[in-house]
């Protein structure tokens, strides 16, 4: 292919003038005495790889068809104080400071890359500083996945949790299945296929725990090993006394753990929680004896004798009381709670028939995937704010959380936080109110295995020190945590 080049021309023949055009050029240059043009780039880079930074090579001048020589450019993309510094004594040196020929510079970035990787291998490696969030590719990692949980359902314009109390915020919120029978039963049927599915995964113990949100109250499931029980748990509250009817009328037993009975207290099989049941029969027995007296003076005709159904209005009164209330949480235990599960899943007062709530199934809250299930991530937030100090003003940054952050996260944060703050932070912690009563310590049959306990709990996706974190028996009781404070390494909370 013939070139564009000034002073030639296909009609020259005799290759003696050729040789004595050249010679004459060649002489005009060196009279100018200017001196031997070279390409810009081939002695940047051996200037760069003299001072021991590599540099990326650049594309040849004029290698995109431009006629005349083009002026060099500075690549906006190299880095020299992030890049890796390379030896004095590398084998490659000596071959680096020879210039490239044009034909070897590639044009594509990808092709570019290519060529980095294979001439330039120890950029790959550099180490980068564990302490620093900004530079520390695992810390970053680490904070995503602690953010991240399992939905379902998965509605973008409404906010799933928290349900209890969410009328207001959901008030003007598109609601298609609210009047729409066939579409109901659609949600409901998904819903009872992905809570099936969660439950199978906690009885195999390949996932720890998941919560079921409703408008009018929240069940939190446990594997077996958790919160130092070896069967599985299921925590209600609040609950109301149409519920626990219904609950007793499906021949689900369960306990009200925070329920004592002043002057005594009937200790059942597991040695502390009272059943309701048992409540109720002692009751009937108290007010039976306490008339039987009369009868034996023979005063009982003279003194009106409460009847029946004023015995049993205020019995009512007493236990409507508590209702609402964390003193209202019931206890599941054991086989009792795959009897909770169908009855949940038939039970029609657990959606709300009117309001922003009609028709919407329960929230499911997982930290793990499950059938049907969506992935969600909280949302985070950095401020950074002007505190005054004694020498005038300081910096002070902040990490705003929100969302439902599950006991796996948040122990997972702080983690986090302490390895990348140097041990030395503090958190403020904004809990449920309905949930708080889930620290409660409850009746616990028999002392577990700790490392039998983590071996079967070791594929349920929870971090093996946060694993042996909620494995404890909790000590909160009714309350929650509100401030974690760490200085030097060393916890210090409030409840």
């Amino acid at each position: 292919m013939a070139l564009s080049v000034p002073g030639y021309s296909p009609g020259f023949q005799k290759p003696p003038e050729v040789v004595r055009l050249r010679r004459k050029r060649a002489r005009s240059r060196g009279a100018a005495a200017s001196p031997p043009r070279e390409l810009p780039e081939p002695a940047a880079r051996r200037a760069a790889l003299a001072a021991g930074l590599p540099l990326r090579p650049f594309p040849a001048a004029g290698g995109r068809g431009g006629g005349g020589p083009a002026a060099a450019r500075r690549n906006p993309f190299a880095r020299l104080d992030n890049r890796p510094q390379v030896a004095a004594g590398h084998p490659d040196g000596p071959a680096r400071d020879q210039p490239e020929a044009p034909g070897r510079f590639l044009d594509s970035n990808q092709e570019n890359d290519v060529l980095w990787e294979e001439k330039f291998p120890e950029r790959t490696t550099v180490t980068e500083l564990p302490q620093d969030p900004k530079l520390s590719t695992e810390l970053r990692c680490t904070f995503q996945q602690s953010l991240v949980y399992w939905l379902h359902p998965a509605l973008s314009w409404l906010p799933l949790f928290p349900r209890i109390g969410a009328d207001r915020k959901m008030t003007g919120k598109t609601s298609p299945w609210s009047n729409d029978t066939t579409l109901q039963h659609v949600l409901m049927s998904d819903w009872s296929v992905s809570f099936t599915s969660l439950y199978n995964l906690l009885k195999t113990k390949l996932c720890p725990y998941f919560y079921v949100c409703t408008y009018q109250f929240t069940v939190l499931f446990r594997a077996a090993g958790l919160a130092g029980n070896d069967l599985i748990t299921a925590l209600i509250s609040p609950t109301t006394r149409g519920l626990r009817e219904a609950m007793r009328n499906e021949g689900i037993e369960f306990s009200l753990p925070l329920i004592k009975e002043s002057g005594h207290k009937k200790e059942t099989a597991s040695g502390t929680s009272l059943e309701y049941g048992e409540e109720q029969a002692i009751s009937d027995e108290d007010e039976e004896e306490s008339f039987s007296w009369l009868e034996e003076m023979g005063v009982q005709d003279e003194i009106k004798k409460p009847d029946i159904l004023s015995i049993k209005l205020r019995k009512e009164k007493h236990e409507v009381q508590m209702d609402h209330r964390p003193e209202s949480v019931v206890l599941v235990k054991g086989i009792n709670t795959f009897t909770l599960l169908n009855f949940l899943i038939n039970c029609k007062s657990l959606v709300a028939t009117s309001g922003p709530q009609a028709g919407l199934p329960p929230t499911l809250l997982s930290p793990v995937a499950f059938r049907g299930a969506t992935m969600q991530m909280l949302k985070a937030r950095s401020v950074n704010v002007k505190t005054q100090a004694l020498s005038g003003y300081r910096d002070q940054f902040s990490l705003e959380i929100t969302g439902p952050i599950m006991p796996h996260c948040l122990h997972s944060l702080t983690m986090l936080l302490k390895s990348s703050q140097s041990g030395a932070f503090s958190a403020l912690l904004y809990p449920h109110e309905p949930t708080a009563v889930f620290n409660i310590c409850l009746p616990v049959d028999k002392v577990l295995n700790t490392e039998v306990v983590h071996t079967e709990l070791t594929n349920c996706g929870l971090h093996p020190k946060t694993l042996e974190q909620l494995s404890e028996i909790p000590l909160l009781g009714k309350s929650s945590l509100r401030n974690v404070v760490m200085r030097d390494y060393i916890y210090n909370w409030r409840s």
